[in-house]
């Protein structure tokens, strides 16, 4: 179960086996889903409206971006920007699920309140992922910078980017569209982790006793949902965010059609409600809505399956260690 639970045998494991159980499910999500983040980027860059009636617009469905990009980029397109995204993964996957347990923990044991409390799950929800997010935003620029580029490409490799941004752009560059992402975020997953536990509980009320065994698919199902409810309701952030992210990025973006330069969060909100019309906003919903699915039901299945997994084998060891 996701979050302290008293009741729950799994509440024994430590806060390493949190982390490892975490990053573990990171690494595994990041793979699974790549190239639906890379054609969510390209939508969420591109100027011109999504749609096959814009003679300029060079992407416009799930589909037909999928094919031009393996067309025009190859195969390994896909994964561009994939070292510092599983890096991201890693790391935030790590951060985030300690942080959570130890919040739900210290609720739990200095106030009345219910650690499964939908608002518990929330607040608990909110404050990991901004921890999570601060730890790990530069990785997050440059896997956006990588995903973004086109050919020829302006960076190398991790380090090239690195080295480039630094002296080209300073280190701030590193914590671009930083604002909207802690002011998305929070909502985001604070919904992800309280819908999740809520999605559970409706599970076992629903669910016949004898169906309650099929656990593995009962997370992935919750998570999966509660994934598409927060993306949708939290969306607009995440297009601001990768919208300056790759400021100061502008030569590489010329294959791809139109750009723009944002002063910050209001301005790019403005311009593209003025230029893109308030559709705009929600630019690349359809692949994010997929891939928030994907994300964020792998994300729960395979945390809960590495933490059990971690558990067992504890517990197998302490069994074995006994009867010697």
């Amino acid at each position: 179960m996701v979050g302290y639970d008293p009741k729950s045998e799994v509440k024994s494991i430590s806060a390493v086996e949190v982390a490892v159980a975490g990053s573990a499910s990171g690494f595994v999500t990041r793979a699974l889903i790549s190239p639906m983040d890379v054609i969510k980027i390209r939508f969420q860059l591109q100027i011109e409206e999504l749609s096959p009636r814009n003679p300029l617009a060079k992407y416009y469905g799930i589909l037909q971006t999928a094919h031009r990009i393996f067309h025009e980029e190859g195969l390994t397109a896909f994964w561009k920007g994939h070292v510092p995204a599983q890096l991201l993964s890693v790391s935030y996957g790590a951060v985030q699920f300690v942080t959570f347990e130890c919040l739900t923990e210290l609720v739990h044991n200095a106030t009345p309140y219910n650690t499964r409390n939908f608002v518990v799950h929330f607040v608990c929800g909110g404050l990991a992922a901004c921890t999570a997010t601060m730890t790990v935003q530069p990785l997050d620029t440059l896997r956006t910078r990588f995903a973004a580029q086109g050919e020829p490409k302006v960076y190398r490799n991790l380090r090239h980017a690195v080295a480039t941004m630094y002296q080209t752009e300073g280190p701030l560059t590193f914590y671009r569209g930083l604002t909207p992402t802690i002011i998305a975020i929070f909502p985001y997953a604070g919904l992800q982790f309280s819908f999740y536990n809520l999605l559970q509980q409706l599970y076992k009320w629903v669910m016949p006793p004898e169906g309650m065994n099929a656990g593995n698919v009962k997370n992935l199902v919750c998570g999966s949902c509660a994934g598409v409810i927060s993306k949708t309701l939290t969306y607009p952030f995440d297009l601001f965010k990768k919208r300056l992210q790759v400021g100061g990025f502008e030569q590489a973006r010329a294959a791809f059609g139109q750009v723009r330069t944002y002063k910050g969060l209001m301005d790019c909100a403005g311009q593209i409600v003025r230029e893109e019309g308030p559709v705009g906003l929600f630019k690349g919903l359809s692949p994010s809505l997929l891939k928030a699915a994907l994300s964020t039901g792998f994300t729960f299945f395979w945390y809960e399956f590495f933490c059990n997994l971690l558990y067992a084998l504890k517990d197998t060891g302490s069994t074995k260690g006994q009867e010697g």
